[in-house]
């Protein structure tokens, strides 16, 4: 009984595909037909409507090409200018840095050079740390 029904099934499948196949042929060629009947204009209008179309999209997408490129060259040219500002501000917080490590080592050596109280050079030692370091943090905080 199963292979009967099988068969069944295949012949039904076939006769569905074969079905549908002859109606998208006749719906294709009706269509088609109906079209060409009711063109509001002749297929020479409709080409030189088309081709007009056609230059009208492509100006405009020139048009929008060069508009896109003038903003990228603007925004390169920002991008490099901010990478400029940025550089020179990294580089002027590690001067002023580096000078006052400089400050502190010598205060430092002086403090050990006079052989004052070992306790009270590394309390002026840490204080001036401090200082230092309060003073690149107010920089920073200036600076953004």
């Amino acid at each position: 009984m199963t292979n009967q029904n099988q068969y069944q099934n295949e012949e039904n499948q076939n006769i569905n595909s074969k079905d549908f196949l002859i109606g998208s042929l006749i719906g294709g060629i009706v269509g088609a037909s109906l079209a060409l009947i009711f063109a509001p204009k002749s297929g020479k209008e409709l080409r030189g409507d088309l081709n007009q179309g056609a230059h009208y999209v492509k100006d405009r997408a020139n048009e929008w090409k060069d508009v896109a490129y003038e903003k990228s060259g603007e925004w390169r040219d920002y991008a490099k200018e901010q990478s400029q500002q940025l550089g020179n501000t990294v580089s002027e917080k590690s001067q002023d840095l580096t000078s006052k490590l400089k400050e502190t080592k010598a205060t430092i050596q002086e403090k050990i050079a006079k052989d004052e109280d070992p306790e009270k050079a590394a309390e002026e030692v840490a204080q001036a740390i401090e200082e230092a370091a309060q003073a690149v943090e107010d920089e920073n905080n200036t600076n953004v």
